[in-house]
């Protein structure tokens, strides 16, 4: 079973984006862009960002 953590190895900020990539099987900078779009156009995207940043596990398989 799949499992959303948050990435240790692409991260830019907190690795919510790359973590959210690495889920969905998609490159992380799509995922990045999507949500520069998404924050640019509201305050939904920063929000939803920091959220995510909260309540998103750390992946701990690597360190």
């Amino acid at each position: 079973m799949k499992r959303l953590y948050k990435s240790s190895a692409d991260r830019l900020i907190c690795g919510v984006c790359g973590g959210i990539g690495e889920y969905l099987g998609v490159d992380p900078t799509v995922v990045r862009v999507i949500w520069v779009i998404a924050s640019l156009l509201g305050t939904i995207g920063i929000w939803a960002y920091l959220i995510c940043a909260l309540i998103i596990p750390n992946d701990m398989s690597v360190r």
